[in-house]
């Protein structure tokens, strides 16, 4: 118990290590518009159902969620993007403004902003209705005010950040909102941000940036390698491919996304499925082989060589039962998760491939349900689990995911901390319908501190406890406040310290000082010094924050911080307390819990004395 409370404290320090943390955010935004209806009979026309509108709900969506996952989580979120100056465009800057989002978008009149309606009944998604997309191309003058709305907000985030180096987002779905232009603007002044982290459709597009992260999807990822076989020969998005070079089509919605690997149009190819929820990537299946109708991935057990197997002259991928083998171009693609291959596994033996292809220190290939899998410079693979959950819980969650990873590596948390809070981020917000956003308090509720501020470590002075105390007040928090020595930390005061937990919402452990100490116990006490002392009770889960006082008395500490339940050890009254009546004065009440026998640090330090005189020789 007493090293998971230690972890969870340790990674909830991380977190606070991020506040306010300048994060600028550029790509495509978008409006999620939510419609949550009821049905109770079916229309005369067609076998539909009729629909009852009972609320409408909008978020931002796309890069926008991302900016408000960050200022959600705690730092300092501005959010460049073309919006269009229309109804959805206001609606999406309301939505800004809420999360306390530094709007700095640029308003693009007739061009539409993007948007996404869903249709709900009994909370599953019957349709869904997209408008704006990558046909709603920038004009040069706003291409032109977007270049100037991102030097403006790069320099007024540096004007704010007290000397923090800054961090960029690049949220690349396709939709028009980062041209050419752009994307070489970016890449050019890369210099300007300590920490980069790209979450792009088509990363073949983004080569040059070496970004510090990059979080593709399984597709996303299996389309980067397809391309770089292919010798990045067409990056640019929707150029048609000549002769018989690698062919790919890029669908650019958050949908199933499908990724078609074969010879030219018109030639026969392999299909891979990616039937993604628009959360943390999507889940494969087969498709029928163009000959034989049977699975492109090649069910176990009839065929036990590879099906749909191309000539190495047509350059194309050969899709085999394990997943795993590679001919023609050499580019692997599971075309049969779920039916023997294991799409994580197949992610990690590319995670190399995928670091050199994109230039990133850190590749995290999201699998939706199945969590993610995440490669380091060190070359060890990290996997993460997640919980399976229905499609419209998990709109956004990659927003959620993309946003705590890149806010933990600005603050240079090590990658095993980054992807483990990345993940618990994008997990905790699946909770329910609707667009998916990780609050900070949210985060720290999952870590077991919602209780404190993880902006104050378990181990605090006395100057901070007045601050500290106020804000579990103001919460509505019930304190409960204890003190001693704890010399030789025994189970007797792990007993103690747990039933004093439970009389309140937050324990406070004052304890004395190695002079104090001394004073009260004699000149060969204390055994352990205070900072030994300190440390194994800040350890202790049942312990929220561990203050050191040098007066023999802890009435001082006791006026700040007025306790709701102050408890002492000792099976004597809570009359015979001498800090009771200050306790009382002060509106708090006193309790007394008993030791565990023969569990004394007294007792303790007795027993090794009378051994050590035993042991020596005659």
């Amino acid at each position: 118990m007493a090293g998971a409370a230690a972890e969870e404290r340790r990674l909830a320090t991380v977190v606070a290590s991020w506040q306010e943390r300048p994060v600028l955010v550029v790509g495509d935004a978008m409006l999620d518009e939510w419609r949550f209806a009821e049905s109770e009979r079916l229309c005369r026309e067609a076998p539909a159902p009729v629909l009852t509108l009972r609320r409408r709900i909008s978020a931002a969506g796309g890069a926008a969620n991302t900016a408000v996952n960050v200022a959600a989580l705690g730092g300092r979120a501005a959010l460049v993007a073309p919006v269009g100056a229309d109804v959805a465009g206001d609606e999406l800057h309301d939505c800004l403004d809420r999360a306390t989002v530094w709007d700095r978008t640029v308003s693009q009149p007739g061009r539409p902003t993007p948007v996404k309606r869903r249709m709900l009944a009994g909370n599953q998604i019957l349709l869904r209705e997209d408008s704006g997309g990558p046909e709603d191309t920038l004009d040069e003058d706003g291409v032109a005010r977007l270049l100037t709305a991102l030097h403006c907000a790069t320099e007024e985030l540096r004007a704010v950040a007290a000397g923090q180096p800054l961090t960029l987002v690049v949220c690349d779905y396709g939709l028009g909102g980062l041209p050419s232009t752009v994307r070489a603007w970016l890449v050019a002044n890369r210099d300007r941000y300590a920490t980069v982290a790209l979450d792009a459709h088509d990363l073949a597009d983004w080569r040059g940036l070496n970004p510090t992260v990059v979080t593709p999807s399984f597709a996303e990822a299996t389309r980067l390698l397809a391309r770089a076989a292919a010798g990045f020969a067409h990056t640019e998005r929707n150029t048609a491919p000549t002769g018989g070079d690698l062919h790919l089509d890029h669908l650019t919605d958050d949908g199933p996304s499908e990724l078609v690997v074969g010879a030219a149009p018109g030639g026969a190819g392999e299909r891979v499925t990616d039937a993604g929820s628009g959360g943390l990537g999507g889940r494969t299946s087969g498709s029928p082989h163009p000959a034989s109708g049977a699975p492109a991935g090649g069910a176990t057990g009839a065929s036990s060589g590879p099906t749909g197997e191309p000539t190495p002259g047509e350059e194309r991928v050969a899709l085999t039962g394990n997943g795993l083998s590679v001919t023609g171009t050499g580019v692997t693609v599971n075309a049969a998760a779920g039916e023997g291959v294991d799409r994580a596994v197949l992610a990690e033996s590319r995670l190399s491939e995928l670091r050199a292809h994109t230039g990133a220190d850190v590749v995290a290939v999201t699998l939706d349900t199945e969590g993610a899998v995440v490669g380091g410079a060190d070359g060890s693979p990290r996997r993460s689990h997640s919980t399976p959950v229905p499609a419209s819980h998990a709109v956004g969650a990659g927003d959620a995911y993309l946003a705590a990873m890149t806010l933990a590596l600005a603050a240079e948390a090590g990658l095993p901390t980054a992807a483990q809070l990345a993940q618990l981020a994008a997990t905790i917000t699946v909770a329910d319908t609707g667009t998916c956003v990780c609050r900070r308090e949210d985060l720290l509720a999952a870590l077991g501190t919602a209780g404190e501020d993880a902006g104050h470590p378990a181990l605090v002075d006395a100057g901070e406890l007045a601050t500290i105390v106020a804000e579990h007040r103001a919460a509505g928090r019930s304190v409960v406040f204890t003190n001693g020595c704890f010399d030789v930390l025994h189970p007797g005061h792990v007993r103690y310290l747990t039933q004093a937990r439970a009389l309140g919402d937050l324990l406070i452990v004052a304890v004395n000082s190695d002079g104090s100490v001394r004073r009260l116990k004699g000149p060969d006490r204390p055994v352990n010094p205070v900072e030994d002392r300190t440390a194994l009770l800040a350890a202790l889960a049942c312990v929220d924050h561990v203050v050191v006082f040098e007066e023999d008395s802890p009435a001082r500490l006791i006026e700040v911080v007025r306790p709701d339940v102050y408890v002492k050890g000792g099976d004597y009254p809570p009359e015979m307390v001498p800090e009771a009546p200050l306790v009382r004065r002060l509106g708090g009440q006193v309790r007394t819990l008993g030791y565990v026998p023969d569990r004394s640090t007294s007792a303790i330090i007795d027993r090794i004395r009378a051994q050590s005189v035993e042991s020596r020789p005659a």
